[in-house]
């Protein structure tokens, strides 16, 4: 009995520099979004929506080469902007 093994070639599909550069910037502008539930002047709840979001898309991504960079852009997106005013404010 003869087994005979074929070896398949795989296509890798290459990402253009442009799509990446859209993508870079998206997650930048996702990971920096904060949904913050505030009754003021007692308390505020800041809630990472944005990080939640983009790591499901980075999950969810085509092209798995770069996902650590892209976890990268998100997390460093979502530190910087806690400190700013983006997001969502909802007040009770």
């Amino acid at each position: 009995m003869l087994i005979c093994m074929v070896k398949k070639k795989q296509k890798r599909v290459k990402e253009t520099d442009s799509a990446y550069f859209l993508k870079m910037v998206m997650y930048l502008i996702v990971g920096s979004q904060w949904l913050r539930i505030e009754s003021l002047p007692e308390w505020s709840v800041p809630i990472p929506l944005g990080l939640l979001i983009g790591i499901w898309f980075a999950s969810h991504d085509h092209f798995k080469i770069d996902r650590k960079i892209e976890f990268a852009v998100l997390l460093v997106a979502t530190f910087v902007s806690f400190w700013l005013p983006v997001g969502i404010v909802i007040q009770i």
